[in-house]
């Protein structure tokens, strides 16, 4: 099992990210599935890739969600530029309504959450998400767990305190922690 192989490391990191599975060009597939990315027809696949730090490499995956997306309904055929826009204000206002467990960004924290329990205590799980992964409950959730730390690329201007101030003024005031030259492999470009 990939969590006694993790349990072996006093750090992971552990990858998250989104994958569509686009089956829009089988036929035969086109029932069943849902609409995702920018006009597919598929699956959509969460992951959790834990990654031994120091070489680098893949230890293996501890987590998968598999799902699929509802298709949206059709707008009426002879819809007005602006009933199209309050069509969709309301139908946004109405999907921040949702309970937060049924949003599909729950998956980044139904991850957290089930990463943290397979686990050695021993071993601090680093999570790595992309921008999708810069939500305001990944890092609430992070800030219940133990044993993971969460790096994530920011998508958003949050403010960081009481007094307002923001993400981006203050990572720009700091001083250049780090330099770290990187050798690249040659390319036949």
């Amino acid at each position: 099992m990939i969590a006694e192989t993790v349990a072996e490391y006093d750090v992971v990191l552990c990858v998250g990210d989104t994958t569509f599975l686009d089956y829009g060009s089988i036929v035969a597939k086109k029932k069943g599935y849902g609409p995702i990315g920018k006009g597919g027809n598929g699956l959509i696949l969460h992951s959790a890739l834990a990654i031994e730090p120091i070489n680098g490499q893949s230890i293996g995956l501890l987590w998968q969600k598999l799902w699929n997306q509802e298709p949206k309904k059709k707008p009426p055929k002879n819809e007005t530029p602006a009933k199209k826009k309050k069509r969709q204000a309301t139908a946004r206002i109405e999907a921040r309504k949702r309970p937060f467990e049924e949003k599909e960004s729950y998956r980044w924290v139904e991850a957290l959450t089930v990463v943290e329990s397979l686990v050695s205590e021993d071993t601090r799980v680093v999570r790595t998400f992309d921008r999708e992964g810069d939500i305001t409950e990944v890092f609430d959730k992070v800030r219940q767990l133990q044993h993971t730390g969460v790096l994530v690329r920011a998508a958003h201007n949050r403010s960081l305190n009481s007094d307002s101030e923001r993400l981006w003024s203050k990572l720009e005031s700091q001083p250049i922690s780090l330099e770290q030259e990187i050798e690249l492999p040659q390319t036949s470009n």
